[in-house]
């Protein structure tokens, strides 16, 4: 399963004034590296790949490091569940590059 999502705080004083998360997501962000799961992080999103309860434990991990930065946190995910597929993470964009490159 491959699940991305994106976490971050609002309501605290702890926010920059420039508006920016930045701090807030570098917890969550460490605790998906420190999970030892594939992983890439966008500029909106990150990624993980895994079992089921395995991303599901990152997610809630992370959302709770993000915590202490503000009154409330936003958590968006979606999931792509695929049963008997590993290595997805980088197999769907392997398999978008050759399509471009075939097209």
């Amino acid at each position: 399963m491959i699940v991305a999502f994106s976490v971050a705080p609002s309501g605290g004083p702890e926010g920059a004034a420039d508006g920016s998360v930045s701090p807030a997501v570098a917890q969550a962000v460490k605790v998906v590296r420190e999970s030892g799961l594939p992983h890439r992080t966008s500029s909106m999103f990150t990624e993980i790949e895994g079992t089921w309860d395995e991303c599901f434990d990152v997610v809630k991990r992370a959302t709770e490091a993000v915590m202490p930065f503000g009154a409330r946190v936003s958590l968006v995910i979606k999931a792509d569940i695929r049963p008997g597929y590993e290595g997805e993470l980088d197999g769907k964009l392997e398999r978008l590059e050759r399509a471009i490159d075939e097209g």
